[in-house]
């Protein structure tokens, strides 16, 4: 922890570190202890990933096989209003690739990227669970469903 020049950071490596501390089955709460890396720091990248083996004494592979798998742990920094579309097969058939284009075109980001005032970042989901309303997009926690390219404008103005 020595390394890091920003105190604002060390002071997240510090909490999470007295968070890992007071669990007393390190090992069994990886996921956990992911969720509270990504509430700290907003995401989970390399640098936390490897701090996480450490202090659980796994390998870092495990921990960013864990990170990887799960949809709902990010890699890297999310928008205040990260839009996530699902591409899962009932959502995929319903066009919501088109949706995803619209996105992209209207914010000038693509999958993956923050929007240069932090409002807003892309990705894309494998099945939000509500085939019923497809296609499907995700606003943090707030679901739109059947969704059309031509919504795509008034949601984000609702953001905004």
């Amino acid at each position: 922890m020595k390394d890091f020049k920003n105190k604002s950071l060390e002071s997240k490596f510090k909490e999470l570190e007295d968070f890992i501390d007071s669990l007393e089955d390190k090992k069994a709460e990886l996921i956990i202890v992911l969720h509270k890396a990504q509430e700290i720091f907003g995401y989970i990248p390399r640098e936390v990933q490897q701090f996480v083996a450490q202090k659980l004494g796994v390998h870092t592979s495990k921990v960013y096989g864990v990170v990887s798998f799960y949809s709902f742990f990010n890699m890297t920094p999310q928008g205040q209003y990260p839009i996530s579309i699902c591409m899962g097969t009932a959502c995929y058939v319903r066009d919501s690739e088109k949706i995803l284009d619209e996105f992209k075109k209207i914010l000038g980001i693509t999958i993956g990227e923050v929007t240069d005032d932090g409002k807003f970042s892309i990705n894309v989901l494998r099945c939000v669970g509500a085939c019923g309303l497809a296609p499907v997009v995700m606003i943090g926690e707030k679901v739109y469903g059947r969704v059309t390219p031509d919504k795509v404008s008034k949601i984000i103005q609702e953001c905004e």
